[in-house]
C-alpha cells in the first residue's frame, strides 16, 4: 500500500499550491480525463509528456473500477513529488471519500482504517481546479456557482460548489438544474453551463467524469475526455492546449490518442 512517508511528502505541496492552479502560458498543457486504476495510460501519459515543454493536469478518478488503483495513486503522488510544478492531479469524486463516500469503491473498501484515514486526508487537499489565461478552466465534473474564477480558492470541502465540481453531470438540454442528485449526480443543463462560463470571462471547460458524454457541448465551449479503459473502452484520449494556438473554442484544444 501507499506509504506513510510519500503521503505526508505530498500534503505539503498540496498545502502550499492551493485548490485553483493558474496554468502559464509558455507551456503546452496536457489535460488527462479519469484514469481510474489504469496505471497504463497514466504511465504512457508520463513517458510521453513529463518534459520542460509541458505541464500534466490530472482531471481527478485515480482509484476504484480500474485493475490498479493503488498503483496508480502512487505513480501519481511520486510524480508529484519528485516534479511538483510539471503535474498538477485534481481531485474527483473517487478522491472524496473523506466527506463523501462513492460507489464503486474497491480502491477504498480493502484498506485498513488508519490507510484509509491517511489517504482520504491526503487526498483531501487536491485542488479543485486550474485556468489558463486563454479562457480555459480545468476540473473534475461541472462548473461552481461562484462569481470569479479566483472565488473557486476558497470553496469548502464538502460544500455545494464542491459537489458541483466533483460530481456534477452536464447534459445538451435547456435549463439550470435539471436533476438535482439528491442520492447521486447533480445534472446541469444548457442555461447553467452558459450563464456560469459567461459570468466567469472563460470560453472552455475541459473536464472528466461522465465517459459516455458527448465530447463537445454548448456550441463546443464544453469538452469531455476519458483517459481510462476501465469502462470498456477501447481508445485513451488527452486533450493538448498549445501555448501558441488562439482558443476560442474546445475545438481549438488537439485531442490525441495516447
Amino acid at each position: 500500500m501507499i506509504g506513510q512517508e510519500l503521503l505526508s511528502d505530498v500534503v505539503e505541496i498540496f498545502e502550499k499550491q492551493g485548490r485553483l492552479i493558474e496554468l502559464p502560458k509558455d507551456k503546452t498543457i496536457v489535460f488527462v480525463g479519469d484514469t481510474h486504476g489504469d496505471v497504463e495510460a497514466t504511465e504512457r501519459v508520463f513517458d510521453r509528456f513529463l518534459d520542460t515543454n509541458h505541464l500534466i493536469v490530472f482531471l481527478g478518478d485515480y482509484v476504484d473500477r480500474g485493475p490498479d488503483s493503488a498503483g496508480n495513486l502512487e505513480l501519481i503522488l511520486q510524480t508529484k513529488l519528485a516534479h511538483p510544478e510539471a503535474i498538477f492531479p485534481l481531485m474527483g469524486n473517487h478522491e472524496g471519500w473523506a466527506v463523501v463516500t462513492v460507489s464503486p469503491a474497491d480502491f477504498w473498501e480493502q484498506l485498513n482504517r488508519q490507510e484509509e484515514q491517511h489517504i482520504a486526508s491526503t487526498l483531501s487537499l487536491l485542488p479543485f481546479a486550474a485556468w489558463h489565461p486563454s479562457g480555459v478552466l480545468a476540473l473534475h465534473g461541472a462548473l461552481p456557482d461562484t462569481d470569479s474564477i479566483e472565488a473557486i480558492q476558497d470553496i469548502k470541502l464538502g460544500s455545494s460548489d464542491w459537489r458541483r465540481i466533483t460530481w456534477g453531470d452536464w447534459m445538451d438540454a435547456p435549463g439550470t438544474v435539471l436533476d438535482p442528485g439528491a442520492l447521486g449526480r447533480p445534472v446541469y443543463g444548457r442555461d447553467a453551463f452558459e450563464t456560469i462560463l459567461n459570468r466567469l470571462g472563460l470560453k472552455v471547460l475541459i473536464r472528466s467524469h461522465q465517459p459516455h458524454a458527448p465530447a463537445y457541448l454548448y456550441e463546443d465551449r464544453c469538452l469531455t475526455i476519458f483517459t481510462s479503459k476501465a469502462y470498456g473502452g477501447t481508445h485513451r484520449y488527452v486533450a493538448l492546449l498549445r501555448s501558441e494556438k488562439a482558443i476560442r473554442t474546445a475545438r481549438d484544444l488537439e485531442l490525441v490518442e495516447i
